[in-house]
């Protein structure tokens, strides 16, 4: 399984790029760097309180919903999302790989330990380590640096082992997460795509859906657990 924006986006998140995402004289690829937030790190992280703050007031859809719920439908039931605002988690799903890390979690420069901090908004701005004092940054991925290895190997192999591959919401443009669910295609899975419009991935996908996730998702879930009971009786 596999999710990008689009699946946010039905909750009413914002991509936070192009039009939609420009803050004060700024674009998110102007911020989202680690150049930056060397340059000023005040400013980067103005931006982070800012879009919390927005994340904050959000609520997991019925897309959401279905995905948690099949954590213990499905046996050995996986979760990778290019996401990073935790609304999975929040609507009650535990085993989520985050490709592009975690909105509400910060990383020390010095020491690397990570933290979970959830008040919005910060108290202090930039943050600092409680512990060694250094500048803590967003533990996400910025525009010009790699995904952690060990997470994307984790990911390859999910994805090269399932028997059934979903891509939600993605728009299969950002690498290596548009490779994931090839890879799954390749080894043999079963690959479904659900997003309202046509990807690059569209055309490899076995069945391709377009419609919002929030809205197809709790009529395959009703579906499959119609099968489920009747294969009981």
């Amino acid at each position: 399984m596999l999710t990008g924006a689009g699946i946010s986006a039905e909750s009413g998140i914002p991509t936070f790029r192009g039009e939609d995402g420009l803050w004060r004289k700024y674009r998110a690829e102007q911020l989202a760097t680690l150049s930056a937030f060397i340059q000023d790190p005040k400013l980067v992280w103005e931006w982070y309180d800012w879009r919390r703050g927005i994340i904050d007031t959000k609520e997991p859809n019925p897309g959401h919903e279905v995905l948690a719920g099949w954590e213990g439908f499905f046996p050995q039931f996986a979760l990778i999302t290019q996401n990073i605002d935790g609304l999975h988690q929040k609507a009650g799903s535990n085993n989520v790989t985050e490709l592009h890390g975690n909105i509400w979690k910060q990383r020390c420069i010095e020491e690397k330990t990570i933290s979970e901090y959830h008040d919005v908004p910060l108290k202090e701005i930039p943050p600092h380590c409680p512990e060694c004092g250094a500048l803590l940054r967003p533990h996400v991925v910025w525009f010009g640096e790699s995904l952690d290895g060990t997470i994307l190997q984790k990911s390859f192999m999910l994805s090269s082992t399932c028997d059934v591959m979903f891509a939600i919401g993605t728009s299969a443009v950002v690498q290596p997460a548009a490779s994931l669910p090839l890879s799954a295609a390749e080894a043999g899975a079963k690959f479904i795509e659900i997003n309202p419009d046509p990807t690059p991935l569209t055309s490899y996908a076995d069945f391709s859906f377009r419609a919002k996730s929030g809205e197809l998702l709790p009529l395959l879930d009703a579906e499959l657990r119609r099968r489920s009971e009747e294969k009981k009786e």
